[in-house]
């Protein structure tokens, strides 16, 4: 099973050229993306952030985190209710509940459909 890692100096590299191309200081970064200036200033030292600190700052930045993945030496595709399940959840017309009813009515046709 190949291992995906998080490239954390090229995502702070790109931010930093997003900071500086919006002529930002990092305490302004840290304000308009709502995370810590530690979070920023660990970061600075080769550490990675939190889940919802790197959700803040690609969304800031509109990065996409995705793009600092390192896979492993693997070609695999996602698993193809994995990225129906993204979908449905990122649905802003779904509720929470019909995203999570939607999801197990297709993985239950899915499942008795698909090649074995």
């Amino acid at each position: 099973m190949a291992k995906g890692t998080f490239d954390a100096a090229a995502f702070y590299a790109a931010l930093n050229q997003t900071r500086e191309a919006r002529r930002l200081t990092w305490k302004q970064v840290a304000e308009q993306a709502g995370v810590s200036a530690s979070t920023l200033t660990r970061m600075a030292q080769g550490k990675r952030p939190d889940v919802d600190g790197l959700a803040a700052l690609a969304s800031w930045s509109d990065l996409k985190a995705d793009t600092f993945v390192k896979r492993g030496e693997t070609d695999a595709e996602p698993e193809t209710m994995a990225m129906i399940s993204t979908y449905l959840r990122a649905d802003r017309n779904l509720s929470p509940d019909a995203a999570q009813a939607l999801e197990s009515i297709i993985a239950t046709s899915y499942n008795q459909l698909r090649k074995k």
